[in-house]
């Protein structure tokens, strides 16, 4: 591990995902629903192993296996056999955390995370909710192979109130810090996630004392599952023709394509910001709190200052006059993470007690150095672009104690 300036202070990354086995729903589920359930398989069409539910095809099975792969995304290992055993297996995961210099992760799924729409339109809403429930267990016992450095956080069945409330309750039993929530429940044709009609859900969690969790994977702009493949598959040269290294670089135009296709989603969870703090739910809600994952810093402050000039410039200041600006609602209820930023990282300062650190571990975007990469390790980051910019005690807030605050992780 690189030695780092910081060594003193605790490391909490907000944001790693487990890559989920192959066999993980074909393990747990019963034999009825083998074929139906969650599996990988070459689809004729690419070529490719391919995540797929029932008939419906999703992404590359090692594409968010990333992590320390020769070539630049979007190519992959071909099956996560050949990808970095930390991206499944908690020993291994513990073993690449103590070589970059983090303490603790919270845990985030890809399937279960990227693809929820697809088990809220699944025909068999009994495995769908059977599936959720087999990944929640799943990610339960990987955490508890270090349960202070492993913090799980619940996937919850939205599209099933009842199932959603049971989901969320059994699993803040069992040591669950959050809850992964949607931003986008249009896509799915049910009330914005400001609505009172999830005030069950956001009840069960400020009792709970569970954090609201919007991963910017459920933020893009898509109706339905199958547009959202379609979309993939539009894409899906990418998958071949921009593969590449930095001695053999991929063609311009496929790396372009990924860089697009990229921002899009990481920029996605700006709108979501936007509501949540226009909307009456964090007024309802005081005591939550809010969660933008995988979406960066740097955009934040103009967000914050356009967002009050328009409330001021529109009339709502005066309308509601007791009512705070939408960037104090934000500072007192929201978070946020980051991770390869550096020219925006003074500006911290001003936020804080609100973002915190994450490596975004095996992603593309990910610290996770290779040749198909250039990220730094993460102690390396932390030295080099925080502790070079930013006074000891945010230093302290932005890597750990934000985290360990909100995820309750000195308990």
């Amino acid at each position: 591990m690189i030695t780092s300036a910081a060594d003193e202070i605790r490391v909490a990354d907000v944001d790693s995902h487990i890559s989920e086995p192959e066999d993980l729903w074909l393990s747990r589920l019963p034999r009825k629903w083998h074929e139906l359930a969650p599996q990988v398989s070459v689809d004729p069409g690419t070529g490719l192993r391919r995540w797929r539910i029932g008939d419906a095809w999703m992404f590359p099975v090692g594409i968010y296996a990333h992590a320390g792969w020769h070539e630049f995304a979007p190519g992959c290992p071909p099956a996560l056999e050949e990808a970095d055993p930390a991206t499944w297996n908690p020993v291994a995961r513990l073993a690449r955390m103590d070589e970059y210099g983090i303490d603790v992760q919270v845990l985030y799924p890809n399937v279960m995370g990227f693809e929820l729409l697809a088990f809220s339109e699944h025909p068999d809403q009994e495995l769908a909710l059977a599936c959720v429930s087999a990944y929640n267990d799943f990610q339960t016992e990987f955490a508890a192979t270090a349960p202070d450095r492993l913090i799980p956080i619940t996937a919850v069945p939205f599209w099933n109130l009842d199932a959603a409330l049971r989901e969320i309750e059994r699993n803040a039993a069992r040591g669950h810090r959050g809850i992964l929530w949607a931003n986008k429940f249009e896509n799915a044709h049910l009330p914005s996630f400001t609505e009172k009609h999830w005030d069950p859900v956001y009840s069960l969690a400020a009792e709970a004392d569970l954090s609201v969790n919007f991963h910017v994977g459920f933020s893009r702009n898509t109706r339905s599952h199958q547009e959202g493949a379609a979309r993939i598959d539009a894409l899906g040269h990418i998958f071949g023709s921009s593969r590449g290294t930095r001695e053999n670089p991929p063609l311009f135009e496929s790396a372009v394509r990924t860089v697009q296709f990229s921002l899009t989603t990481l920029l996605g969870n700006a709108p979501t910001i936007l509501e949540l703090i226009t909307s009456d739910l964090p007024i309802r809600y005081p005591q939550l709190k809010f969660v933008s994952v995988e979406s960066g810093f740097g955009y934040i402050p103009y967000l914050m200052e356009a967002v009050d000039w328009q409330w001021s410039n529109s009339g709502a200041r005066d309308a509601r006059p007791d009512r705070p600006l939408p960037s104090e609602v934000f500072k007192k209820q929201c978070y946020g993470s980051f991770w390869f930023e550096h020219k925006t990282i003074p500006m911290l300062q001003h936020y804080q007690d609100n973002f915190m650190f994450e490596t975004d571990f095996p992603h593309p975007t990910a610290m996770a150095p290779g040749h198909g990469s250039y990220a730094l390790v993460p102690s390396q980051k932390i030295q080099e672009s925080l502790v070079s910019q930013l006074p000891p005690e945010v230093l302290r807030k932005v890597l750990w104690d934000n985290a360990a605050k909100l995820y309750r992780l000195d308990r």
